[in-house]
């Protein structure tokens, strides 16, 4: 009787990759069509709208009254007022258990700019010098030591908090990738994982011990 297990897709290589490929870009074009999505339901909607309430059956009217409502919107809440109600939104959201966390995270990825510590996108060896975290960094050493690099480790899925740590600069392994890419890392705990990690890391990932 043979008693070899049976090869299965787990143990094959080409499905394996197939997996984890579909995988990044499903949860990739999840986080790119949120925010499209919104958009096309609002335009939707005022166009409709729109439309009912003048009585119009050409569609461009009501496209056309849909942008121009967008962009009023956009004045109102540039304006001091706009500001203050935009301000006490932001407060209320915050506070809203459930949503507090999810509402961070998507502030964190929608206004991330590529600059100060999130300048550049970082691996450095975690506490235990087995492996490496994902981290930002300014790109400039620390005053005082030109060798120390200042990284801000955020946590997953939530980045907004982390840890700090203060890394010499021959350690950090500088990713090309954009702030926003690596935050949707992050917030997807893993389950996005941008070919630009594996381009950073091969060939200069050292083995366990030699940090």
């Amino acid at each position: 009787m043979n008693l070899a297990p049976h090869p299965d897709s787990a143990s094959n290589p080409g499905t394996m990759g197939l997996q984890v490929h579909l995988r990044n870009k499903l949860v990739a074009g999840l986080l790119a069509a949120i925010p499209v999505a919104g958009t096309i339901f609002v335009v939707w909607y005022v166009d409709n709208k729109s439309r009912e309430l003048l009585h119009i059956d050409t569609p461009i009217v009501g496209i056309a009254i849909a942008i121009a409502a967008i962009y009023l919107l956009g004045l109102f809440v540039t304006s001091v007022i706009g500001r203050f109600l935009l301000a006490t939104t932001d407060n209320l959201l915050r506070r809203v258990p459930g949503l507090r966390a999810l509402y961070r995270s998507w502030k964190q990825v929608a206004l991330a700019e590529q600059s100060g510590i999130f300048s550049h996108v970082v691996l450095v060896p975690d506490a235990a010098g087995r492996g490496c975290v994902l981290g930002f960094t300014s790109g400039h050493s620390i005053e005082g030591d030109p060798g120390l690099s200042c990284v801000f480790v955020p946590g997953a899925p939530n980045p907004t908090t982390g840890k700090l740590y203060f890394v010499p600069t021959t350690r950090c392994i500088r990713l090309e990738m954009s702030t926003q890419e690596a935050l949707k890392v992050i917030i997807s705990g893993g389950n996005y994982v941008p070919a630009a990690i594996g381009k950073g890391t091969i060939g200069r990932y050292p083995m366990p011990g030699q940090w």
